[in-house]
């Protein structure tokens, strides 16, 4: 072996940021090449997106207006509507993705070739989940203009407020998601039980936080609650009290830290079963 890639992939030097850069590009780098090779299905899963909320739409104008209501009257929560559907659509892809990362690679047989990386199987992992969550936004931002054009709707776009709030809202989520990679680890097929938590995301995106603020400490409610702020009021991010941003990025850490030590533990149960690269 050449010293060149011992020194690229050295620990606790400044070669090992510019290794881990190089493997992040790589990851993502191979996450697109997959999604746009295989773009037909990838069209699907946007185009499924799109739809139920179309459904959603077309199907309260229609409700509002057989009871002798007017659409306007549907003004008032469509707003929220949009921004929880768009905080929805990232959420799904950044907390599944991990998972199903696990069982593409186990499904391909690479599985125990990443856990072999001299970057370490954990590493691999997170610049992964990093991956997962920047295809989540582009996608969010996909099917955010879509609902926008739909509904001729206009909401506060500020880049410098939503990738930040989005960011940390995302990590409590990619936190469960770890959880869920780790079980798949060892179980491998979890497809059924991990749905469920999709169902349960539309619970946190839409839960009142106004009403009972220890539900903050859940995932994705702050965050959801701040977005709303920010895209429906115009709210700058600096305009944020230091307690709500804290919240934010508190649970957001919180959930990532104690969902990849969770990981951890199944990779090391998975290994010493001897079931790593089984599928």
């Amino acid at each position: 072996m050449s010293s060149e890639p011992a020194h690229s992939t050295s620990l606790g030097g400044t070669t090992t940021l510019v290794g881990l850069g190089r493997l992040l590009w790589e990851v993502i780098r191979k996450q697109f090449t997959v999604m746009l090779r295989y773009r037909v299905n990838f069209a699907i899963n946007v185009a499924t997106m799109y739809v139920f909320f179309a459904i959603v739409f077309f199907g309260g104008q229609a409700v509002v207006g057989g009871i002798g209501g007017s659409p306007q009257s549907l003004d008032s929560t469509l707003n929220g509507v949009i921004v929880g559907w768009f905080l929805w659509t990232m959420a799904q892809g950044a907390y599944s993705g991990l998972s199903g990362n696990i069982t593409q690679e186990s499904q391909w047989g690479t599985l125990e070739q990443l856990y072999m990386s001299p970057f370490g199987f954990g590493r691999v992992m997170l610049l992964k989940a990093a991956s997962n969550v920047i295809q989540s936004m582009a996608i969010g931002g996909v099917i955010l203009i879509l609902m926008l054009v739909t509904t001729g709707r206009t909401l506060s776009v500020d880049l410098l407020t939503i990738v930040p709030v989005v960011t940390a809202s995302l990590l409590s989520v990619v936190g469960i998601g770890f959880v869920f990679a780790g079980l798949a680890l060892i179980y491998k097929r979890i497809g059924a039980v991990s749905n469920l938590m999709q169902f349960a995301m539309v619970g946190l995106v839409g839960a009142p936080t106004a009403d009972v603020p220890l539900l903050r400490l859940l995932p994705l409610v702050q965050g959801s609650a701040l977005l709303q702020q920010s895209m429906r009021h115009g709210i700058r991010l600096w305009e944020f009290s230091a307690e709500e941003l804290s919240v934010l990025l508190g649970v957001g850490v919180g959930y990532l830290v104690c969902g990849y030590v969770v990981f951890k533990y199944c990779s090391r149960v998975a290994r010493r079963r001897g079931v790593m690269g089984h599928y």
